[in-house]
């Protein structure tokens, strides 16, 4: 059976297909503000490529944010539409913690304009700080507390360099550890607006 994995959160679309937990193939690129036109033909060409029929699809993975307000939207959006046409569950993992370095204490980061970071760090399956926002000051210092952390995503708005994961292989990783939601009408989007 097949998960499909999505994201859009960032300026990235990311679409992937995995086989019994096994990732077959993920499609990453820049797309920034063209995810809505470009993630649906993209599920198709996947699905046609790998010829998966609709009752073969057993779950959707998708990032919830935080991140981009309209990015997060649409491939919740689609995750949503999937699940409710074909009666499976959604598995909704943060944006942040798909950023992660596997098991390696990781300072994730998104940027939130104004200043300001969306932030969260994480070591494995555990959560060190829970996704919130933070100046881009107050995320450098954290920076400097803890130098031992990787600082996870594009940081270049920091100054920094980070470490890019492939955001699919982290999502699919989290499956065993995420609860999925049976009634993906409840699934709500994470903005972490003040």
């Amino acid at each position: 059976m097949y998960t499909l994995l999505l994201d859009s959160s960032n300026t990235s679309l990311a679409v992937g297909l995995a086989k019994d937990n096994v990732l077959l193939e993920t499609i990453i690129y820049e797309a920034w503000q063209e995810q809505s036109e470009h993630m649906i033909p993209e599920i198709d060409k996947l699905l046609t490529k790998y010829q998966v029929k609709n009752e073969e699809i057993k779950d959707v993975m998708v990032g919830i944010g935080p991140g981009s307000y309209t990015g997060v939207r649409i491939a919740l959006t689609i995750a949503k539409t999937i699940a409710v046409a074909l009666n499976i569950p959604v598995y909704p993992v943060s944006s942040l913690k798909i950023l992660k370095n596997g098991n390696k204490p990781s300072i994730c980061v998104i940027n939130a304009r104004s200043n300001r970071s969306y932030i969260g760090v994480y070591q494995a399956d555990q959560t060190l700080v829970d996704d919130c926002i933070m100046t881009n000051d107050e995320v450098k210092s954290y920076i400097n507390e803890h130098p031992d952390y990787i600082v996870c995503g594009s940081s270049s708005y920091l100054g920094l360099e980070g470490y890019i994961s492939n955001v699919l292989e982290e999502m699919l990783s989290l499956k065993e550890s995420t609860s999925p939601m049976e009634n993906s009408l409840g699934l709500k989007p994470v903005y972490l607006k003040d």
